[in-house]
C-alpha cells in the first residue's frame, strides 16, 4: 500500500435528496465518493452499486463454506456465515424502512460485515489473533475492510471494490467509534481518512445492531436444532418466556415443539427489532439531528437497544456462551480447527515458497511480518472446507500437494 491514492470523488451524477428519506439519513446524492472516480450507475444508487459488488465478490462466495458455530460437514441445515450475512440484511432492511433510512446502505453494510472473518468462526480468529500477536493481531473487522480495498482483484484500475466512503466508514465502525483501531484501519484510514473517531452513519448501526438480533436469536435456533439444549431451558431466560407467552396464545396447543420454537425465535426477532426501532425513536427526538454529521458527532450511537433489552439480550449471550459456545462437543471442533490454522500457519510462514505463486511473491522473505501478514491473509480468505483439505496437503505425505 505505498503507492499514492487519488482524492475520492463523487461516483456519478449528483441526485436531488430524496424526500422518502429522513434529514439525518445518508443521502445517496451527497455521497462522499469512491477513492477511483468511476462513471455513475446506470440508474442505481451509489448503494446499490456497493450492495452488487459485495454480493458478486469471491469474499462473499466463500462465506457460504465458512463457520457460524457448527462447521459445514455437522449438518446442511445450520446456518452458515452466508445465511447468517442474509438474515442481517434483512434485519437492517426493516429497520432502515421503519426509521426512514437508506436501505442500501443498511443492507450493504450487512453483508459485507463478515466478509473478513475466517474459516472455523470464532475458533479460527482466535488461532489467526494468537498467531499474528507479534506483528499486529487479527480483527476480522479490519479484514473485512482488507478485503474490500485490497485483497479483491476484480477490476482491472484498482486493488478491492472501490466502494462509498459511507460503506467504508460502516464497516471499519461496525463496533462504534475506535480509539484504538487495528494496525490495518489505522493504515487504510491514514491515506483514506473515515474519521474513525466519531460514530458511523444510522445505516451502518441499524446493521451493526441487527448482526446482533440476528446472532444470538439463530445460535438459539441451531442450538435447539443440534440438542445442545432444549426449548424448556431457553425458555428460562425472560426474553425467551416472553415471546414464548405471545406465541402460545397465537398457536394451537397441540403444536408440536420443533414448530413452537421456530414460532418463539421468531417473536424474540421481532420484540428486539421493535424494541430497537423505539429506541432509536427516543433518541433521535432527544439529539434533534439536522443531518447526518450530527449523528455522527453525537456521544451515543442513536439505533441501540433499550436498556431493558440490553440487559435481556445479555442474559441470551451468557446463556448461549455457557451452554452452547462451551459444549464439550464445541470445544472439541474449537480446538481441532485452531490446531489446523496454527499448523498451516507455521509451515507457511516458515516457507512461504509453499504459497501459490501470487501469494508466494507478496509474502518475501520467510519468517519476516510481510510474509506473517500475507499467510494470515491466505489462511483468512479460505473456507472451512478448503482450510481441511489444505491442511491435509500440507501434513499427510499420502495426500498429493
Amino acid at each position: 500500500m505505498d503507492a499514492p491514492i487519488p482524492k475520492a470523488a463523487p461516483s456519478g451524477p449528483q441526485e436531488q435528496a430524496r424526500q422518502d428519506l429522513a434529514p439525518w439519513a445518508v443521502q445517496p446524492g451527497a455521497s462522499r465518493g469512491r477513492l477511483y472516480p468511476e462513471d455513475g450507475g446506470g440508474g442505481r444508487s451509489p448503494y446499490q452499486r456497493d450492495r452488487d459488488r459485495i454480493i458478486h465478490s469471491t469474499a462473499f462466495r466463500r462465506l457460504q463454506y465458512k463457520t457460524q458455530v457448527f462447521i459445514y460437514h455437522e449438518g446442511d441445515a445450520f446456518r452458515t456465515r452466508l445465511t447468517h450475512s442474509i438474515e442481517v440484511a434483512q434485519i437492517a432492511r426493516s429497520l432502515a424502512r421503519q426509521l426512514h433510512l437508506d436501505e442500501d446502505l443498511a443492507e450493504a453494510l450487512a453483508l459485507a460485515h463478515d466478509l473478513g472473518h475466517p474459516p472455523f468462526g470464532h475458533a479460527g480468529e482466535e488461532a489467526l489473533n494468537g498467531v499474528m500477536r507479534a506483528f499486529g493481531g487479527y480483527d476480522h473487522n479490519a479484514q473485512s475492510l482488507k478485503a474490500v480495498t485490497l485483497l479483491e482483484h476484480r477490476y482491472a484500475g484498482f486493488d478491492g471494490l472501490n466502494l462509498t466512503w459511507e460503506t467504508l466508514e460502516g464497516l471499519a465502525k461496525h463496533n462504534g467509534p475506535l480509539r484504538r483501531p487495528p494496525p490495518y484501519i489505522a493504515e487504510y484510514s491514514a491515506r483514506h481518512d473515515l474519521e474513525l473517531n466519531c460514530h458511523a452513519s444510522a445505516e451502518a448501526q441499524a446493521a451493526a445492531i441487527a448482526d446482533d438480533i440476528a446472532y444470538n436469536n439463530h445460535d438459539l435456533d441451531d442450538g435447539l436444532r443440534a440438542g445442545i439444549f432444549t426449548l424448556e431451558e431457553a425458555c428460562q431466560l425472560p426474553l425467551v418466556a416472553e415471546a414464548r407467552d405471545l406465541a402460545m396464545a397465537a398457536v394451537p396447543a397441540d403444536t408440536p415443539p420443533d414448530r413452537l420454537g421456530s414460532e418463539i425465535i421468531r417473536r424474540v426477532i421481532n420484540l428486539m427489532i421493535v424494541d430497537v426501532t423505539e429506541e432509536a425513536r427516543r433518541r433521535i427526538a432527544a439529539l434533534k439531528p439536522k443531518d447526518v454529521s450530527d449523528i455522527r458527532r453525537a456521544d451515543r450511537p442513536v439505533v441501540f437497544f433499550s436498556d431493558r433489552m440490553r440487559a435481556l439480550n445479555q442474559e441470551t449471550r451468557d446463556f448461549l456462551f455457557d451452554r452452547m459456545y462451551r459444549h464439550w462437543r464445541v470445544n472439541r471442533t474449537t480446538l481441532k480447527s485452531k490446531r489446523v490454522l496454527q499448523v498451516m500457519f507455521a509451515l507457511l510462514h516458515g516457507q512461504p515458497d509453499m504459497l501459490p505463486p501470487s501469494w508466494a511473491r507478496r509474502a518475501g522473505e520467510a519468517g519476516s511480518p510481510e510474509a506473517a501478514r500475507t499467510v494470515c491473509d491466505w489462511l483468512a480468505g479460505m473456507t472451512d472446507k478448503f482450510a481441511l483439505e489444505e491442511h491435509r496437503r500440507l501434513t499427510d505425505p499420502h495426500t498429493p500437494g
